[in-house]
């Protein structure tokens, strides 16, 4: 069993940065695919961003590419999402999971086994 705990949300005028940390507990942690996902009110959730168990690759979606960095340290078994150029449609509650993606990573939501709880981003205009 893997337990992830998001943190690191709050408001942030447009154009400014946040990061979001994601601490995964369990003896598994470090050998799962990690990704982002966001759910806006009204909206469905949708992907962010992947990232593979050794960190070598990642994969974004495209409204947050060039804008969002996913990293992670297995060492501290964290993963990170590194936000800047936020903007008012970046509003959204945003989740960490984990899923066994083998040496790659996962875009699919139904691909994760584990769920944080959420940490909301409100960007202001």
């Amino acid at each position: 069993q893997v337990q992830v705990e998001e943190s690191g949300g709050g408001l942030v005028q447009a154009g400014g940065s946040l990061r979001l940390s994601c601490a995964a507990s369990g003896r598994t942690a470090s050998s799962l695919a990690m990704g982002w996902f966001r759910q806006a009110p009204g909206k469905e959730r949708e992907f962010v961003a992947a990232i593979s168990r050794n960190g070598r690759s990642t994969y974004y979606e495209g409204s947050v590419k060039g804008r969002f960095t996913i990293s992670r340290d297995n060492a501290k078994n964290t993963v990170y999402l590194q936000m800047s150029s936020l903007k008012p449609e970046d509003t959204a509650v945003y989740y960490c999971a984990a899923g066994d993606g083998g040496w790659g990573f996962l875009v699919a939501g139904g691909d994760y086994d584990f769920w944080g709880q959420g940490t909301q981003v409100t960007v202001s205009s």
